[in-house]
């Protein structure tokens, strides 16, 4: 079941359920001003992923915690009542685990994912953990008004590299059928055991790793509040293109 659930509303979603603020396509048109604080967005789960207010930094919500990754490689606890423009989290319970052997990158990862969980119109939350050769990560700085659309931004995205680490990737497989509300396929960040290095995921070798996936059935979007909320944005334009440069 896929639940649309609008501002307005109150509930706490619980298992098999991903909680999302905003939406993809307005974050890529560059509506960066949070609407959720990170205290309200930690009661729908305990893994996520998102931004932050004016896109300062990539988000990681990793076993009930929250880290900022911010455009100087470093990684921070943000205050509770930080906000976020876009994020999605789930209170995560793994309905399948597995070990992950020999040097992995990316696409084989994803090939292993898609052949142990082939059906493609479910969500899935990721986590994986393990020893990585290398990992490639990125991270966005703070913006000004008037804000740049988030293509322009990640064309100078400062981008980091780290080497023999151990960490956790962290994210979503989401169905095609969410275009425009979240990414299609896979997005996923990286945080180091160390809590020092970490960020949007932009490719990585694995040697060794134990993956756990949760199957969610339920999927609950908040839009930001307000008669006037997102009224200035063009969001029936098709930015896949865009998304794709984004993501990569």
């Amino acid at each position: 079941m896929v639940v649309l659930l609008f501002s307005g509303c109150t509930r706490t979603y619980s298992q098999n359920t991903i909680t999302q603020a905003s939406t993809i396509d307005a974050l890529l048109a560059g509506v960066y001003d949070g609407q959720m604080s990170c205290a309200q967005l930690m009661e729908y789960g305990n893994l996520g992923i998102g931004t932050f207010d004016h896109l300062d930094g990539e988000m990681i919500l990793l076993d009930g915690a929250l880290y900022q990754v911010k455009s100087d490689g470093k990684v921070y606890k943000p205050e509770m009542s930080l906000t976020t423009p876009f994020a999605a989290a789930c209170w995560f319970s793994a309905d399948e685990t597995f070990g992950l052997g020999s040097p992995a990158t990316y696409d084989g990862i994803k090939k292993i994912l898609d052949k142990q969980v082939p059906n493609q119109n479910l969500f899935c939350a990721i986590k994986i953990h393990g020893h990585f050769k290398s990992v490639h990560t990125r991270s966005v700085p703070s913006q000004k008004k008037p804000y740049p659309p988030l293509a322009r931004v990640t064309a100078h995205q400062p981008e980091f590299m780290a080497a023999n680490i151990n960490g956790t990737i962290v994210g979503f497989r989401c169905p095609p059928f969410v275009k425009g509300i979240n990414v299609p396929g896979y997005h996923l960040h990286f945080l180091s055991d160390s809590k020092k290095f970490g960020g949007h995921l932009l490719g990585f070798e694995m040697e060794k790793g134990q993956c756990a996936v949760d199957i969610c059935s339920q999927f609950v979007l908040i839009l930001p509040e307000g008669r006037e909320a997102l009224k200035s944005v063009d969001l029936s334009k098709d930015r896949s293109k865009e998304l794709k440069r984004v993501e990569q």
